[in-house]
């Protein structure tokens, strides 16, 4: 064993260890620690990696459900069984700290590390969503650079690597002004039987290191993103890895070809915390030890210490355990696609993670103290202080518009509202061809599944403002939309993925908004039967400015069964002129956390709309049965904007046919005269406004009752105005231009 360096509380506080974990470190080795193992234990038992923080609260999840073929946590994403012999790989992934810093380079390689965490499973990966947080556009030239940054680098990468970016969703508050939020979810397909697990397994089976060298990139990366954005944090640009979307390209084939050959036994990506984190969660998950040289990985820096080439991100990695014997035919393999694959190592049968330096030991820690041992924290928690001011909203107080055409074109172009298409334009969203409904023409992307003739919907979703003025029912709206994002399309949702995005958890008024938005997406998919299959939490999204608003961003899928009947997705836009349009849900007088008191009265109060969970579930079986009959023309739910901007959304989503509608709204509440403006832009949850031909009015409406969902006739399709009652007459092509004109 190497000498233990000299371990000063300055050298112990550089990587983020308290002085009660370096104890528990020394009690677990009983000795000091070497460099190398210091530098392991760091980036391991960081939050990033170990979830110290938020674990106890994760396992409170609804994880077990009729489809779910591996539990959550177990393996690099969620798994879970569509049918035909199929099953559907998905995950979310965060990275927002190198975001930060360097927008470009942290979002594309957020892409490519949330790709390998899908195929890494056998998995084909078929599709990309992005869920993007950004400052206030207005005046803020470092909101404009971060976010051309990270919209070129998710293209730069998911273009060129070959995975189609169908969906996603973008925000403005000045919350993340200086702490952006890039969350990646990927989509794959993968034989029922064919799936790979990360498990080190058979003791003295060879251990590969495949795909690109190692370099000092992203060192310590695992570490940066445990800690709060700071002026200084600019420092941390070697923290943020590079990325090369061809060599993923080139390992996403010879990683399945090589899967395919039945010779590997165990298979983990290099993301965070690079070869440390395969290595020891790999012999963890197989209750066995890992013995590697590092003298053996492949590199492209001289002079790299087995401290950096442990702690290195470098992309474009694989760790491979393969049956002995076998390891030259995976090499050959790997070769023909112009990729690394060098035995570094072995498995043992000691518990062992074991590096070694052209022989010479420089770290020896049981496997387990690393991963399923590290230390677990119940941190304090408080409700925040700022809730009881936030959440008072006196309605009396403020003014409705004095015109409501005037609102209605302001909040069509609030840049969290206005039509995205120049940004995801810059996305390829038809490569494999599996896109059905194009990206900005429905509620969820949906994607032919080849080889099932099914067809899989899938969105994501979130309100931050929402968590902000009340985590429990933020929690909850946000897995009611994606539930109904998904049942606009004529989906059944089946299970979630979720990246959790909140401030420092030592803060116990953060603590709590964490412990609340768990409470409150469990609950939800407990409602739904949508499991949690597993996700991301990232913590310290934090300036100097303060914490960003609390986020749970909800990855959802969703399935199409029966194509034989069903006649495809429904889409959100108007389609024929005299269709009737109809109002699906109940509107309540909910003005709080809306787009249109934050936009029009520059306020972020109140409680944000209460949600009817049973109610949700009733409107999502309403929605799977009249799609399945064909009684849809077209579906939208209400969300950021409310009814108003519902319909006019409704009438433009289409650039190539733009059609008007005439609505007449009836109030709900006929003990008192209800506000116009709650009626046209509160944002009530459990609302779809559907369009239909006349003939299907009828059906329809016996649909709705039986499934108990309040049903409304509103109105018909034509004509080149919207008209809502007597407050808004808008012409469709004033609306088109004021929606396309934000991001053209």
């Amino acid at each position: 064993m190497t000498q233990a360096a000299a371990m000063t509380p300055a050298l112990i506080k550089k990587h983020n260890l308290t002085t009660d974990e370096y104890r528990r470190i020394e009690r677990i080795l009983g000795r000091a620690p070497t460099i190398t193992e210091l530098g392991i234990f760091s980036v391991m038992w960081a939050e990033h990696c170990s979830y110290k923080s938020s674990k106890v609260y994760l396992r409170t999840f609804p994880t077990k459900g009729k489809g779910v073929l591996i539990p959550a946590g177990k393996e690099n994403a969620g798994l879970v069984d569509i049918g035909g012999g199929w099953a559907v790989a998905f995950k979310v992934e965060s990275h927002n700290h190198p975001s930060a810093v360097e927008p470009h380079a942290g979002a594309a390689t957020g892409v490519g590390g949330i790709i390998r965490d899908i195929f890494t499973m056998g998995a084909r990966p078929i599709a990309l969503f992005d869920s993007l947080r950004f400052g206030t556009l207005n005046g803020h030239a470092r909101t404009h650079f971060l976010l051309g940054g990270v919209v070129k680098g998710i293209s730069d990468y998911g273009n060129a690597v070959g995975v189609p970016t169908v969906g996603g969703e973008v925000y403005f508050d000045d919350t993340y002004r200086e702490n952006p939020l890039v969350n990646v979810m990927c989509i794959g397909v993968v034989p029922a039987g064919k799936i790979a697990c990360a498990r080190a397994r058979g003791i003295g089976n060879p251990v590969l290191y495949a795909g690109s060298s190692t370099g000092r990139d992203g060192l310590g990366g695992a570490s940066f993103a445990s800690r709060e954005i700071t002026e200084g944090s600019e420092h941390d640009r070697p923290a943020v890895q590079i990325g090369d979307p061809f060599t993923e390209k080139c390992l996403i084939e010879a990683t399945l070809e090589a899967l395919q050959t039945g010779d590997v036994v165990g298979i983990q990506d290099m993301g965070a915390a690079g070869l440390t984190c395969s290595t020891c969660e790999t012999a963890d998950r197989g209750d066995c030890g890992i013995e590697i040289d590092v003298a053996r990985v492949p590199r492209r820096e001289e002079g790299m210490s087995p401290y950096e080439v442990m702690l290195s991100e470098s992309q474009e990695r694989m760790l491979l355990i393969v049956k002995r014997g076998r390891e030259s035919r995976i090499t050959r393999l790997f070769a023909k696609w112009g990729l690394h694959a060098v035995e570094i190592g072995t498995v043992t049968n000691d518990g062992l993670m074991r590096v070694k330096d052209r022989g010479k030991t420089v770290a020896e820690i049981p496997a387990k103290a690393l991963t399923s041992g590290a230390p677990v924290y119940r941190r304090p928690r408080r409700r925040p202080k700022y809730l009881a001011r936030a959440q008072r909203l006196a309605l009396r107080g403020i003014p409705q518009p004095k015109d409501f055409n005037d609102t209605l074109l302001a909040l069509l172009g609030s840049p969290t509202i206005a039509d995205k298409a120049g940004i995801y334009e810059q996305y390829d969203h038809m490569v494999q061809t599996n896109t059905v409904a194009l990206p900005g023409r429905a509620d969820a992307a949906v994607l032919r599944l080849k080889d099932t003739g099914a067809l899989l919907a899938a969105t994501i979703d979130g309100n931050g403002t929402y968590c902000y003025l009340d985590p429990c029912e933020g929690g909850k709206l946000a897995v009611a939309e994606a539930a109904r994002n998904l049942a606009c399309v004529g989906a059944q949702p089946l299970a979630v993925t979720d990246c959790l995005n909140f401030g420092n958890p030592e803060d116990p008024e953060i603590m709590w908004q964490f412990a609340e938005c768990v409470r409150g997406i469990s609950e939800a998919c407990r409602a739904f039967a949508t499991p949690v299959t597993g996700g991301n939490v990232s913590l310290y999204n934090e300036s100097p400015r303060g914490a960003i608003d609390p986020t749970p961003v909800i990855g959802m899928v969703g399935l199409i069964r029966d194509r034989g009947r069903h006649p495809g997705p429904v889409t959100s836009g108007f389609k024929d002129e005299g269709d009737i349009v109809l109002l699906l849900g109940q509107t309540r007088e909910e003005l709080g956390g809306s787009e249109y008191l934050k936009r029009i009265h520059r306020r972020k109060q109140g409680r944000p709309p209460r949600v009817d969970l049973a109610g949700e579930r009733r409107l999502q079986r309403l929605m799977v049965e009249a799609a399945e009959a064909g009684l849809l023309k077209s579906a939208h739910d209400c969300a950021e904007g409310g009814l108003a901007v519902a319909l006019a959304e409704s009438c433009v989503s289409e650039p190539d046919h733009l059609v008007g509608a005439t609505i007449q709204l009836k109030t709900q509440n006929a003990k008192r005269k209800a506000r116009t403006d709650a009626l046209l832009f509160g944002e009530s949850a459990g609302r779809i406004v559907i369009s239909c031909d006349p003939a299907a009015q009828r059906p329809l409406e016996a649909l709705a009752k039986r499934h108990a969902v309040p049903c409304s006739a509103a109105g018909r399709v034509g004509g080149s105005t919207l008209q809502v009652g007597p407050w808004i007459n808008v012409a469709v092509n004033a609306m088109s231009q004021r929606w396309r004109g934000v991001f053209a």
